[in-house]
């Protein structure tokens, strides 16, 4: 998993190609740290098809605002630079994050 900053996003995300998938989280969310273990495991098995990262964003806020994630934990896929889906919050749960990524390799 790629760790991103507010340095790195955009060079990484906004002008990437192909299907990046994004974990916006932040320490203080029980429920963010409790998905990463198996957010990581999913990262092994689709790296090869989408790339993965993570942005912890209590060091980026504004960006994560401009982003419109508005909670946590946010799952969010961009392809060619344009959000083209996410889950947020309550649906955010294993299941339909492997669901989500299915539909995009």
């Amino acid at each position: 998993m790629l760790e991103l900053t507010k340095d790195n996003f955009e060079s990484e995300v906004l002008e990437g190609q192909g299907y990046i998938f994004v974990d916006f989280w932040s320490q203080g969310c029980e429920p963010c740290k409790a998905l990463m273990p198996d957010v990581h495991a999913l990262a092994d098995k689709y790296g090869d098809k989408i790339k993965f990262c993570s942005m912890d964003i209590t060091k980026a806020r504004r960006l994560a605002i401009k982003q419109k994630v508005l909670g946590l934990p946010t799952m969010t896929i961009y392809k060619d630079g344009e959000k083209v889906e996410e889950i947020t919050k309550d649906d955010a749960n294993i299941e339909n994050i492997e669901t989500m990524l299915k539909k995009f390799y």
